[in-house]
């Protein structure tokens, strides 16, 4: 069995890399990147056969697919605005494909893909990391346990007690770019039966997480899962569906401040004739800072929560169903493992045969819930949920 990670030196890929050589027995695995010496340079440290670098521009249709085939699937770790080419690519190569998320607007037009991946008898996962990802799979275990599925609110905590030696003015763990979008772009809510779009970073939401998390601020921000499930759950009557998550206030002010300056913008600026784009060049700045230095262990903790309300027998019934992540001191990585290891773990149900569905499907549709619940908990993750029936 032969996996392509795109982007796979990158700081998500990196951890799918790493799930696929600790879990797929025998597979190979090609590390798929731009920055072809960081490839080599991530590929080496296994010290294996099984794990190969090669070059790719995603922009390159043909030679993406000259890459891909043979593969069994691709998993698309690259930014999202790229995944419409990753899956033209992964067609032709006559390769199953899976991504992170498309951010709202680019899964709603990789759902069009649907019925060429289905002819094709091929299966495309959108959206298969912590959010979106396990988020969709807490919400179908919950819907699939209600006749009438009316609201699902998903509210994402965590808290990191981390020393870090050189703490650098900005960091995360994940994409800046995606998050400077996150924090910019109108986020989709679906509500009374209809999608609309919020003021960027409000509806801020006092909320109580389970200990360690305890008391955070989840916040809207665009997220893909808005994308699907009101789709998914139509038939059951949804009228409403939310995303919220919190970040580290210290984090979010940094952020706001940089987004209320113009240091988000994606149009150009000139500056003594030169014309510049504001993210970009902070994205490149932040990039180029010197990366933390850990003192000691990780100590973090996140907490993705789904609430779904609806019926059961004509009674009102409210499901909340919480994955909590320690990390897995034992790879090396923190939290962002809820993020890095979904797609290992679907790609590998695929190949057992344990994902049916064809086509492009979202998390919620391709992936039943209790086998990839006991693959979350072989990763350091465990999912804890509770009814409450209406009075």
């Amino acid at each position: 069995m032969r996996y392509v990670v795109l982007g796979g030196a990158g700081a998500m890929g990196r951890i799918t890399v790493r799930d696929l050589f600790e879990t797929a027995g025998d597979s190979e695995i090609l590390i798929a990147d731009y920055n072809f010496k960081n490839g080599q340079r991530v590929a080496r440290s296994y010290r294996s056969s099984r794990v190969k670098a090669g070059f790719v521009d995603v922009l390159d249709l043909q030679a993406t697919a000259r890459l891909l085939r043979g593969a069994f699937a691709v998993i698309n770790s690259v930014q999202y605005e790229y995944n419409l080419h990753v899956m033209k690519a992964a067609l032709k190569a006559g390769a199953h494909y899976l991504d992170l998320g498309g951010l709202f607007h680019m899964t709603r037009k990789q759902l069009k893909l649907h019925s060429e991946f289905k002819r094709a008898g091929l299966t495309a996962i959108l959206g298969i990391g912590a959010a979106p990802g396990i988020t969709n799979i807490l919400a179908r275990f919950a819907a699939d346990r209600l006749d009438r599925v009316q609201e699902i609110h998903i509210r994402l905590g965590s808290i990191d007690e981390t020393k870090i030696l050189n703490p650098p003015p900005l960091s995360s763990s994940y994409s800046i770019q995606t998050i400077l979008e996150e924090f910019s772009y109108p986020p989709a809510v679906f509500t009374k039966g209809r999608f609309k779009f919020a003021e960027p970073m409000s509806g801020v939401e006092k909320t109580i997480f389970p200990a360690p998390v305890g008391w955070q601020y989840p916040m809207y921000t665009i997220h893909s899962e808005i994308a699907t499930l009101p789709l998914t759950y139509k038939k059951k009557g949804i009228r409403e569906v939310s995303f919220k998550i919190a970040f580290g206030c210290d984090f979010t002010e940094k952020i706001r401040f940089l987004r209320d300056i113009g240091l988000a913008a994606e149009r150009a600026v000139t500056v003594k004739g030169i014309k510049v784009v504001p993210r970009d060049l902070l994205v490149q700045l932040v990039r180029s800072l010197p990366k933390p230095v850990v003192k000691g262990r990780l100590k973090e903790y996140e907490i993705i929560r789904v609430i779904v309300k609806g019926k059961k027998g004509g009674k009102a019934q409210t499901w909340i169903v919480d994955c909590h992540t320690r990390g897995m001191p034992k790879w090396g990585i923190g939290l962002d493992i809820d993020t890095g290891s979904p797609p290992s773990i679907a790609a590998q149900m695929l190949a057992r045969g344990e994902i049916e569905a064809r086509g492009t499907v979202p998390a919620e549709v391709a992936l039943d819930p209790q086998p990839f619940f006991a693959e979350l908990e072989r990763r350091n993750m465990e999912v804890r949920y509770r009814r409450i029936n209406a009075s």
